[in-house]
């Protein structure tokens, strides 16, 4: 149960909605109960009020109205505690995606988010949604049940102890007794319910999503009989879990009958030591409505397993340390674009083999380094570093002087501006997709540098308003890249870091963003990643990378004259 702490934290934001709905909900239940025990009592003292002289002075006014009143209250009640109870549950279930996403965010890239896709949106939607189960299926009915309980009991003891105790010691026993019982049954299937849901979404998702791929090498068939094959285990659980609900009715039934009988026995020769008369039909009316607190606490806790595990799933992300955290109160200040990489080493978690070895580079305010060599030598790495998406194991990297760990993550943020291999397009207007790189920034502005890096025809129709990702305008690969670039320009930070900028564009338009980029430029740091020879010429510094060292290092000419490995790369050009 301790898995379920972070989450109960959360209900004190929502606590007057969340008790106003438990106050609501135990209101219809005690509406409901006297309402059958209020009826049971007046048809019985009705029939009997006709067969006798007390017809004439017998009152069927007041209970008539009290069974009307008690059956307004019960369907008000009913409406109302839904409408609040989950009202605030959804609430609850936003906050909680909401808590869920900023203690994700902080771990990508990192070793505790190393999960499939497909397995974080499950735990984001299915693992939270089972959190609602804490309250609306035990919390609440766990806690009007026992009111009820105790009110039911209350009231018949105050007119016969010894049925009064009886029923109460009956409701209480299988209070404490199926919940238990339901929650060994429901443990296992609930926990195989949860995996099963998300190994389900995972198959399904790569089913859609490489479909292409699949008809090309003819593994569609395989990947739907896998998705199939899992759908099979969910409904399979889901059967399952159905079944155990079957069985809390069918005994809660059972127990509603026999309690019945022993409660009419023992009350068969009168109430309170007195003879037969209609409150012996109340005492039997109330002990079946009594039950009706019981139908949400008997099946209740079969579904603790699968929250629990639910519970466990996405503790695994909130309870996470991020492999790089960031100071709140860190270093502020005004970038100038010094970069200092001081001896660095960097080996993948679960690796022996270093991707970075020894790297020490300097760059002044302005000045231009370009980073060449073959995939896999550990450039992009270098950039990751520099972003601090993770930390070197080896060594230091300094903006202005001052260690990456030690600056706040907002100002680093904006002190760097990155053009990365992949350019990500949300679903959104154009607009939206711009809006993310400056904020404050007007149509104008969106429409200029659109044109700058050659995608004026986006504007063209919708304009801004185009709908890009799911759904809307499809972009081609160069597409994509130039607005990635676009960005850049929009966010206009005094670093700039660039992985193949231009890598799917023609030479033509190579050519063009080159030039816009080191316009652009001319007052940044840049560190520029490329395989294409383009624009090296500008480049204060060149490094030549393999297998995670630096091996020549010079401008342009100087490595030429060298008639190195840069020698061989540029004659085979």
């Amino acid at each position: 149960m301790r898995d379920l702490i972070p989450y109960l934290k959360l209900y004190r934001k929502h606590w007057f909605g969340l008790t106003l709905g438990m106050l609501l909900g135990l209101a219809t239940l005690l509406s409901a109960m006297s309402l059958l025990t209020l009826s049971g009592w007046f048809i019985a003292a009705s029939a009997v009020a006709g067969l006798t002289i007390a017809r004439e002075t017998f009152n069927y006014m007041l209970p008539g109205a009290g069974v009307r009143g008690f059956s307004m209250a019960r369907t008000a009640g009913r409406w109302g505690e839904r409408v609040v109870s989950h009202n605030a549950t959804f609430k609850l279930l936003a906050d909680l995606r909401l808590f869920f996403f900023r203690k994700l965010t902080p771990l990508i890239p990192g070793r505790q988010a190393n999960l499939r896709d497909a397995d974080l949106l499950n735990r984001l939607v299915a693992d939270v949604d089972a959190m609602d189960h804490v309250y609306l299926r035990l919390v609440s009915p766990l806690i009007v049940g026992v009111i009820g309980l105790l009110t039911i009991t209350a009231f018949l003891a105050w007119f016969d102890l010894t049925v009064g105790l009886m029923l109460g010691f009956i409701l209480l026993l299988l209070m404490f007794s199926l919940p238990v019982i339901f929650y060994r049954l429901g443990k296992t299937n609930g926990e195989a319910l949860t995996y099963a849901k998300a190994n389900y979404r995972v198959k399904l998702l790569d089913w859609l999503q490489g479909q292409a791929e699949l008809l090309l090498f003819n593994a569609e068939e395989r990947y739907r009989e896998q998705a199939l094959s899992e759908q099979d285990t969910l409904l399979a659980a889901q059967r399952k879990m159905a079944s155990l609900t079957g069985l809390a009715n069918a005994i809660l039934m059972a127990a509603t009958g026999w309690t019945l009988v022993l409660i009419t026995w023992i009350a068969a020769d009168g109430i309170g030591g007195g003879t037969p008369d209609p409150l012996v039909a109340m005492v039997a009316f109330a002990t079946m409505a009594s039950f009706e607190l019981m139908m949400p606490v008997a099946g209740a806790f079969q579904y603790l397993g699968q929250t629990l595990t639910s519970a466990r799933r996405l503790n695994e992300i909130i309870e996470a340390t991020p492999d790089t955290p960031f100071d709140p109160e860190g270093h502020e200040a005004q970038v100038n674009g010094d970069i200092a990489i001081d001896d660095i080493s960097y080996t993948y978690y679960d690796s022996d083999q270093p991707v970075l070895k020894n790297i020490s580079i300097s760059l002044k305010q302005g000045e231009k380094l370009a980073l060449l060599g073959r995939t896999g030598c550990g450039k992009s790495t270098l950039l990751q570093l520099l972003t601090r998406n993770w930390d070197p194991q080896q060594g230091k990297i300094s903006i202005d002087g001052v260690e990456l760990p030690k600056w706040q993550e907002a100002s680093l943020r904006q002190a760097i501006t990155v053009v990365s291999q992949r350019v990500d397009i949300f679903n959104g207007t154009l607009r939206e997709n711009l809006l993310m790189a400056k904020p404050e920034g007007s149509d104008r502005e969106f429409s200029k540098v659109l044109t700058k890096v050659g995608l004026e025809t986006l504007l063209k129709g919708k304009g801004l308003d185009t709908w890009l990702g799911e759904g809307g305008r499809q972009l081609s690969g160069g597409e994509r890249r130039r607005i990635g670039i676009a960005r850049a320009l929009l966010h206009d930070a005094p670093i700039l870091l660039m992985d193949e900028p231009t890598e799917g564009l023609d030479r033509r338009t190579e050519q063009q963003i080159i030039s816009l980029l080191i316009e652009h430029a001319k007052e940044k740091t840049v560190l520029f990643i490329t395989h294409r020879l383009v624009g090296l010429e500008e480049m204060d510094q060149i490094c030549l990378m393999d297998e995670g060292e630096i091996i020549e290092r010079g401008k342009h000419t100087e490595l030429l004259a060298l008639n190195g490995r840069y020698t061989e790369l540029c004659n085979r050009i």
